[in-house]
């Protein structure tokens, strides 16, 4: 992998992470889209906040994925509830957990450029940041699903 391909990986990878922490703070506080992005931009994305230093990340992929989530949500939530086990909802699932899968799952809908491998890959490394194995498993059990089904062709 070249050196520019590496750095866009990388900088596509922190997008993800911070758009699952942008999404997870709407549902956690209702934040406004155009504030929320702002907030990202100005303070977050590519910013050392209290010795944590954040990746610097793609803006327009972050852009995209978050509005992309919010604006496609119920087709989004559609696709990732078609695949959990019966009697399952997605309310039941935790906060961060919904949004890693929802970001995923929009991501195998809307950009066809990202292989399918990729896009579970990602995320899957995106739930090691919250969880342990099992949890890492259901999001890579789920987000195969929903390719199978949004990218049959």
């Amino acid at each position: 992998m070249s050196r520019k391909n590496a750095e866009r990986s990388r900088s596509r990878s922190a997008a993800r992470l911070a758009a699952v922490q942008a999404l997870y703070q709407q549902e956690m506080e209702g934040t406004p889209l155009a504030r929320l992005l702002d907030e990202f931009h100005q303070h977050r994305l590519g910013a050392t906040i209290e010795d944590v230093e954040y990746a610097d990340a793609e803006v327009d992929f972050f852009d995209d994925l978050v509005k992309g989530v919010d604006a496609r949500r119920d087709e989004v939530d559609a696709a990732i509830t078609a695949k959990l086990a019966a009697g399952w909802t997605l309310d039941r699932l935790d906060k961060p957990m919904r949004q890693i899968l929802r970001t995923g799952a929009y991501e195998l809908i809307a950009r066809p450029d990202v292989p399918t491998a990729t896009v579970i890959s990602e995320y899957v490394d995106v739930a090691d940041a919250f969880y342990d194995k099992r949890e890492k498993g259901f999001v890579n059990g789920l987000l195969d699903g929903v390719a199978k089904a949004v990218r049959a062709a």
